[in-house]
């Protein structure tokens, strides 16, 4: 018999006349019309090719053939097995739980929103929980998301696939960053002297000498030197300690630096951006996905309200 020409439906109303022996009361407890049951019954008789039902001697009800007396507990311990299968909902403690998450975002993201998840995560998590970041491939995370390599994004929304669902977790500003003790002061900068410094620019593409400030700047047709171009924000505060140079950062990241930087508000007005986290539709409902998510807002709230 070919499995795949059998309705389940048809299989629960089989389990339902094997009990009840009569089309009538089956029907009743199906809450299908008689006509439909019977021709149900006919579509079973068809699939197994045997009668399966009788009309009984006595004429009241039916009786079961050799092959339905065979079928009563295999189809019925079947059925109750499909029907635990599709209410069963996934469960996730993440105090007993095995389970490794991977976050793909910027350094920014990392040093952010990762440190104080994982300092979060050492009284709402147990020891079966394991945390790995990745640089976040602009390029490739749809792939990486659809793959299921990547459990969840933080990052801008220009760098969130549209496919994905997701969530702003804050907005973020940008300040200027030097040494402390440079030869410039410790005074906000104006216009003139922001421009007229040594400029570090972060470049996530790698190589770039102009980024959103630069851009920016040449609306009122000013521009700033530009000396270093690097690769991500960690590697600055190094570059700023031994130089004379000072670079714009995003302000939440900034405030992580120890206390030989300091930090200014730009003398101009440039857009900050959010940052959002995303996840696959898929891994909505899912419960370690869920609670993922929940300790990265809960993260964010947290240092948005401090």
């Amino acid at each position: 018999m070919d499995i795949k020409g059998i309705d389940l439906n048809l299989l629960v109303s089989l389990d339902v006349l094997l009990k009840e022996r009569n089309v009538t009361h089956a029907a009743a407890r199906l809450n299908l019309s008689q006509p439909a049951l019977s021709a149900q019954l006919s579509r079973l008789r068809q699939a197994f090719e045997d009668p399966l039902l009788i009309p009984a001697d006595n004429g009241r009800g039916m009786d079961p053939t050799a092959l339905a007396l065979e079928l009563v507990e295999p189809l019925h311990a079947a059925l109750k097995d499909l029907e635990v299968l599709v209410r069963r909902r996934p469960r996730f403690d993440a105090l007993n739980d095995i389970r490794d998450f991977r976050i793909a975002t910027t350094d920014n993201g990392v040093v952010v929103i990762g440190l104080p998840l994982l300092r979060r995560l050492q009284t709402e998590a147990g020891s079966g929980i394991r945390l790995a970041f990745r640089l976040l491939d602009s390029t490739g995370s749809t792939e990486q998301v659809d793959r299921d390599e990547i459990d969840l994004l933080i990052a801008p929304p220009s760098m969130v696939p549209s496919m994905l669902k997701s969530r702003r977790l804050y907005d973020e500003t940008y300040s200027m960053v030097q040494r402390k003790f440079h030869p410039r002061g410790d005074r906000r900068p104006d216009l003139d002297a922001y421009c007229a410094l040594d400029h570090i620019l972060v470049s996530l593409d790698g190589g770039g000498f102009e980024g959103r400030v630069d851009k920016v700047l040449a609306e009122t047709d000013r521009s700033r030197r530009v000396v270093l171009s690097m690769p991500s924000f960690t590697l600055v505060p190094p570059v700023l300690r031994t130089t004379d140079y000072v670079c714009t950062m995003p302000t939440r990241f900034v405030r992580t630096l120890d206390d030989d930087c300091e930090c200014f508000e730009l003398p101009f007005l440039v857009p900050g951006f959010a940052m959002h986290m995303a996840w696959h539709a898929r891994h909505h409902h899912d419960p370690a996905n869920l609670w993922l998510r929940q300790q990265v807002l809960g993260t964010a709230q947290r240092a948005e309200a401090s």
